[in-house]
This record gives C-alpha cells, structure tokens and sequence, in this order.
C-alpha cells in the first residue's frame, strides 16, 4: 500500500455462523468509550494470523470468509463479529492459504472500530486536519461518489508505530450538488483545504490499516 493508501476494494457483507461473544476480558483490546481500539501490535500486528484472533476474541466470533473486490475476484479474509455492524472488521492476509501475516485490516459499513492515529468512520476533512497536524491530499471523486487518501502530506498520520500505514477513503455528502462534484475529477488530486472539496463535505466511509 502506498504512503497515501490506495482505494479499498468493495467488499460484499460476509455472514457468518458466529454468535456475538465478549472476548474474555484480558483478550479485549483498549477501548474508547464503545468502540475497539486497533493497535500495529499484539493481535493486529504483522505477525498475526486467524488462529490468533479466534483466541483473542473466541473462535465463536471470528469468521473465515470470501471477500468481493472491485476485479471481480475474491479475497480470502478472517472477520470479526459478523453478524455485529458495530463491531464488525475484516482482516486480509498476505498468506491466505495459511491465513497469516497481515495484510489489510478494513474498517468500513457501520463498524466503530478506531485505527491508529483515532481515525474512525465519519470524520470530516476538518477533524482529519487536526489529527494529521496539517492539510492533506485527495483524489477527486468517483462514480460513488467517494474520494481516496492519495498522500498524508509528511502529516502525523504519515508515521505510526508498528509499521503500518493508514488510508481513508470519503464519501460526499449526498445532500450536495452534482455542479460541486463535477469539479473535483477523480483524475485529479486536492489538497483537503480546497474550498470545493470542503464544499462537498465528505466524511470518512472506509479506512484501511496496512503493511
């Protein structure tokens, strides 16, 4: 993945048989208020696998799946709490055979899961610049009308502990104007200060943590 992140690939709902079960309480990783905090480190390191997430959180509660891509093809992918849209992550290997080694972990739909650096689902362009330290860079804005990370910009977001890097991807406000969008081409980049980007009010959609 690139130091801006690239767009994430569309994922299909993944159902699985899993009840949803509390981890046991030294399994369960930090939280902030309701929501699950993901670390580069311990079950969410590079290093992690399937087998390390069924006894961090019980295997009753972690799915192993077929995700959709945007090729058309299909990903092998473990997921967290299936049947949860809060609580619901997917995590993708390198080594899908042996289901190992790290490669995505996807924040996306409903979940409230916070990656590194506090990002969660639904943040502005403001809020992002204040957790970066500064401005940003975007593409512009696809037939979905979602625009992608293309570069942190040497900002706070840039650097994080443990090795991985962090892209988002923001969908416009649906509230806005095709004339606002039809200024900002997917083909272009923006900087987040950028008072027509600003006017679309994007929030973040997905996040992606990778290695």
């Amino acid at each position: 993945m690139p130091s801006g992140g690239s767009r994430a690939p569309a994922r299909a709902a993944a159902h699985g048989n899993d009840a949803a079960v509390e981890p046991s309480a030294d399994a369960r990783p930090a939280r902030t208020g309701k929501a699950n905090i993901i670390a580069c480190s311990g079950v969410f390191a590079k290093d992690s696998s399937h087998g390390k997430l069924a006894s961090a959180f019980q295997s009753r509660n972690v799915s192993n799946t077929q995700i959709d891509t945007n090729s058309g093809g299909k990903v092998a992918a473990s997921v967290l709490y299936a049947r949860d849209p809060k609580r619901r992550l997917e995590v993708w290997w390198s080594k899908p055979d042996t289901k190992s080694d790290t490669h995505l972990i996807v924040i996306n739909g409903q979940s409230d899961w916070v990656a590194p650096g506090e990002l969660h689902l639904g943040l502005s362009l403001s809020e992002l610049e204040k957790l970066n330290g500064k401005p940003f860079k975007l593409s512009g804005f696809d037939g979905n009308h979602v625009a992608t990370l293309s570069d942190w910009d040497g900002g706070t977001l840039s650097a994080l502990a443990g090795g991985c890097k962090v892209g988002i991807s923001l969908r416009a406000d649906p509230k806005g104007t095709s004339a606002t969008l039809g200024d900002l081409p997917v083909i272009r980049a923006f900087s987040s200060s950028d008072a027509s980007l600003r006017a679309a009010n994007p929030t973040v959609s997905e996040i992606l943590v990778a290695y």
